[in-house]
């Protein structure tokens, strides 16, 4: 089980700020770039997640009509061709350029409504070499997992938060999917900026993982 320090460092930015945002509506994805079995698989990933969390999918956002767009492509030049993407993503050129500049091979965008929660998340994935040997199953699901919380921009780094099964599956680790359950328990915040919501979270993590 993770502790409380543990589990701020998951939300602690490179800048030494705790910020942490969860979904305040039910996700509504679309995936763009994909064969139609790949994007059953990466629909599969985010219902997973969201079963783990105790939270929701709807088939249109009332807003925005999708509030979760995936993006797989080979070059970052391709976004800019897509239409309209940069009334979506104010910036995109300058992120272009940065994510270029830095060989990413991928990226996630949030908006956050008045209350702080998100509002949508735009999720980029660049299918470099490295990727391309990735199973889809699991870059899926570890993608969902990426954009079910603001996690700090430090978390993962080091280690998967999947875990993998002896029949070769992948799955959420079992502390990664108690830390969701936790943070999506209704009596939380939707959005925190002091380090004492990790106290809160730790409390209300399972006791056996």
């Amino acid at each position: 089980m993770l502790d409380a320090s543990e589990i701020e460092a998951l939300f602690t930015r490179a800048d030494g700020s705790y910020s942490f945002a969860r979904w305040g509506r039910p996700i509504s994805p679309v995936v763009f770039g994909v064969t139609e079995e790949t994007l059953k698989v990466v629909k599969g990933a985010i219902e997973a997640v969201c079963l783990v969390s105790n939270h929701h999918m709807s088939e249109t956002d009332p807003e925005l009509g999708s509030n979760a767009m995936f993006f797989f492509f080979s070059d970052w030049a391709e976004l800019l061709e897509v239409p309209n993407l940069d009334q979506l993503v104010p910036g995109l050129k300058e992120m272009v350029a940065k994510v270029t500049s830095a060989n990413a091979n991928q990226y996630r965008v949030f908006r956050f409504d008045e209350d702080g929660a998100i509002r949508a998340c735009f999720t980029f994935v660049r299918m470099d070499a490295a990727l391309d040997e990735v199973p889809a199953e699991t870059l899926a699901l570890n993608q969902a997992v990426q954009m079910m919380v603001l996690w700090s921009d430090r978390a993962f780094q080091d280690q998967s938060p999947l875990a993998a099964m002896e029949n070769g599956g992948v799955i959420v680790k079992p502390e990664i999917s108690g830390l969701l359950a936790a943070v999506y328990d209704a009596v939380m915040p939707v959005a925190a900026n002091d380090p004492s919501h990790a106290l809160r979270v730790a409390a209300r993590m399972p006791k056996k993982q």
